[in-house]
């Protein structure tokens, strides 16, 4: 019977470990995380992935469905990025995810559209912003704050303030991964151009002696 009696001051400190440990084990992921997207071998990791997405968007270019120019590389950098963190992260998951949602808002406003045209009523519709807005000036500076860095990070829009700033830490690494990536494609590519240029240029001929 004595046994079957709980002591809570027992429960209350094993409790107080376990989170102990499961804050200590998600600071460990977050560190290696982190050192992950500053390694030289993820950095190659991404810049193959890259390539490969932007291969795929100079044979979609003709499309009139997908992106064009600078939006369709950002688009095709972010996947890549996403994919090399491999899903693990919320903002990953977000922009692997934002191309389906996108491609399903467009199909449900072509059917709204159609079915507006068949029927000949268009419902007008209040603006959603303004109640948002109002709402936003309210609040104070710090939350002011937490929402845009929330909106900034993709996925972590209505996410409380440690997980923005968990999901941030790791979102601002990898970008700057990101940017040392195509900072070097960008001048591999612009070496090997100059470098066939000059060699396609014809040999010049040695002036006429006098």
């Amino acid at each position: 019977m004595a046994s079957m009696v709980t002591n809570p001051v027992t429960n209350a400190n094993s409790d107080r470990t376990k989170r102990k440990k499961k804050k200590s084990m998600i600071m460990e992921d977050n560190q290696q995380s982190h050192a992950r997207w500053k390694s030289e071998a993820q950095q190659q990791i991404y810049s193959s992935k890259l390539l490969q997405a932007l291969s795929q968007v100079s044979l979609n270019t003709p499309s009139s469905s997908a992106p064009r120019g600078g939006r369709a590389v950002r688009e095709a950098a972010d996947r890549a990025l996403a994919v090399a963190a491999k899903g693990r992260t919320r903002w990953s998951r977000a922009i692997l995810t934002s191309r389906l949602k996108l491609k399903f808002r467009k199909q449900k406003r072509q059917r709204g559209v159609a079915v507006a045209a068949v029927t000949g009523s268009s419902r007008w519709k209040k603006p959603r912003f303004s109640v948002s807005k109002l709402k936003s000036k309210s609040l104070p500076a710090v939350q002011r704050k937490v929402k845009v860095l929330g909106r900034l990070v993709p996925g972590c829009r209505k996410q409380p303030l440690p997980i923005i700033l968990e999901e941030a830490t790791d979102y601002i690494a990898a970008l700057e991964m990101q940017v040392r990536a195509m900072t070097t494609l960008a001048e591999l590519l612009s070496g090997s151009g100059a470098a066939s240029s000059g060699s396609a240029l014809p040999p010049q001929s040695p002036p006429p002696s006098q």
